[in-house]
């Protein structure tokens, strides 16, 4: 099998990886990655949109962000310069988010599926003094400023395709000069401001994370290096408005690799894409699992997959099914890369465990003072060390929150066994309290997810006289299933089997897909969201009955 085969080759202990990743200069800026890659790499293709045919090699892509950059200072873009950007997954995203980086400006990453109100939201906590948008995308924006919810002249305005308003700019013109060189309005170096990161929004209004150029920097080398592997043909699935994207191409760019970039994430054509374009590396969905297997599942070449919260009683069948080195791994944006399980550490798969901390990264359980547990005890967990994102703009209230004394608290449930291995147990604030007992979510739906027929599911707390809160379970079934009373029998007894009695939910749902963040994550407040009765419409597995309203 090709994943034994890669796990056959030896690999320098993690150890000393770590530390000779950590001793090693970072380049000064994301320029001077730039500049370094394309004079070792100049004539091999950086990267290739698969889906619309945009590839460029790094010497190209070298003199173009540079000539983009010479553009945009000439309008009035410089060092510090706040800039949303509303692209789709198409080469304009990277090329103007690298020369934003060697400007010294500042990008904010705006999802092109975004409402009026969610654009507000963003340009205007981040402070947007320009913009960047697509023919496809503009339309919502344009509503955005017809209402009066984001103040931007036209003359702020750079629009790719479509009909230029007066006074606005057009980013085809801007970026059709190539420069040899590009020399920034002011010096560029790892502590200034690159990105405002908004996060995912599972909870609340997305936070604006200010994220330096030594993050990014270090993002990617990590990523590039801890498994002391090489990853020539890298994939980049998700949208590049989301961080993934752009950590995997700074990870390219250190490996001199090519990155692939699908237009739009899709399930049904991953394993496809994997075996057509010979990918090596690449972030492995465990939602996978709950599609129709195909004939081409197993036959690709990649030797490292990260895979994140996996419930593990699914992650070695996803291993064999694909044929494949999957291995757990756990990062937020605030922090970016954080802990990873090792690839020689094949003996972690199916455990849980999130791995080790990685390379710039400190790691420790605390209770709930803030005094640091010992091994096995379960806590929160906390973060440290260069690079973590410097706070939330515009909420400092928010920053207190989460980072005091260089530790940045994550909301995560965590506990470390004696080796070291991190094992997450839920969220702090995704905790169900059903009878003066804790019950975590998380747990919930890791064993409901195994249950047969089940492809997803999401838990919440059901508000309840006797009990002050009861257990309900959404439930996504796999491609071609439809809910039945066998189904709902069978996860109700894997619930059973795997869970203390008052963990089991008492509620049950299905639904046809979730709502979901720009992160695909379940977006759990939209499922609840308005909805007056949540036991209306669901099994009682009580009483025995669906109860009667409309459906939750």
């Amino acid at each position: 099998m090709w994943k034994d085969d890669v796990l056959a080759h030896p690999v320098t202990p993690y150890e000393e990886r770590r530390r000779a990743i950590e001793a090693e200069p970072l380049p000064e800026n994301i320029g001077a990655l730039i500049d370094a890659a394309a004079a070792e790499a100049g004539d091999r293709v950086l990267w290739n949109f698969f889906d619309s045919g945009e590839t460029i090699t790094y010497e190209a892509m070298r003199t173009r962000v540079n000539g983009l950059a010479r553009a945009l200072v000439r309008l009035g873009i410089t060092k510090g310069t706040h800039v949303g950007v509303m692209l789709p997954n198409i080469a304009a995203f990277p090329l103007t988010w690298l020369a934003l980086g060697r400007i010294g400006a500042v990008m904010l990453p705006i999802n092109p599926g975004y409402r009026p109100r969610e654009i507000a939201h963003v340009m205007n906590t981040a402070e947007a003094e320009w913009v960047v948008a697509h023919a496809d995308t503009r339309a919502v924006l344009d509503t955005a400023r017809a209402e009066g919810l984001v103040s931007l002249p036209a003359e702020r305005m750079i629009l790719l395709g479509g009909d230029i308003p007066p006074g606005g700019h057009d980013w085809e013109a801007l970026a059709a000069t190539p420069a040899e060189r590009f020399e920034p309005p002011a010096p560029v170096g790892h502590d200034d401001l690159l990105n405002i990161q908004f996060t995912s929004g599972t909870s609340g209004f997305p936070k604006g994370c200010m994220l330096s150029q030594r993050y990014w920097i270090s993002s990617g080398k990590v990523n590039a290096f801890r498994d002391g592997r090489r990853f020539s043909r890298i994939l980049a699935s998700t949208p590049f408005f989301y961080m993934d994207p752009q950590w995997l191409l700074l990870m390219t760019l250190y490996q001199r690799g090519t990155l692939f970039v699908a237009a739009r994430q899709s399930t049904s054509r991953f394993s496809g894409w994997l075996k057509e374009h010979g990918i090596e590396f690449c972030l492995l969905p465990w939602v996978l699992h709950g599609m129709a297997p195909q004939p081409h599942d197993a036959d690709n070449r990649v030797i490292r997959a990260n895979i994140y919260g996996c419930p593990r009683d699914l992650h070695a069948g996803l291993e064999a099914r694909f044929d494949l080195n999957a291995r757990e791994a756990f990062g937020m944006t605030e922090i970016g890369p954080a802990m990873f399980a090792p690839i020689e550490r094949p003996d972690k798969v199916g455990s849980g465990s999130c791995g080790v901390p990685c390379p710039f990264r400190e790691c420790r359980i605390v209770d709930e003072a803030g005094t640091p547990l010992p091994p096995g005890e379960i806590g929160e967990l906390q973060i440290r060390g260069p690079g973590i994102m410097l706070g939330y703009y515009n909420n400092p209230a928010a920053t207190a929150e989460v980072l005091r004394d260089g530790w940045f608290s994550t909301g995560d449930l965590f506990r470390c066994d004696e080796e070291g291995f991190y094992t997450i147990v839920g969220r702090k604030k995704d905790m169900i309290r059903r009878s003066a007992e804790n019950i975590a979510a998380r747990e919930v739906e890791t064993v409901l997810t195994a249950a047969p027929g089940v492809a997803e599911v999401a838990v919440v707390g059901v508000p309840d006289a006797l009990r002050g809160e009861e257990v309900k379970a959404y439930l996504k079934l796999r491609e071609g299933l439809a809910p039945g009373p066998d189904v709902l029998a069978a996860v109700i007894a894997t619930a059973e089997a795997g869970l203390a009695p008052f963990k089991v939910p008492r509620f049950y749902a299905f639904v046809e897909e979730f709502p979901r963040t720009a992160s695909l994550k379940i977006a759990k407040p939209q499922i609840t969201a308005g909805v007056a009765d949540l036991r209306a419409g669901a099994w009682d597995r009580v009483s025995g009955a669906w109860v009667s309203g409309e459906t939750a």
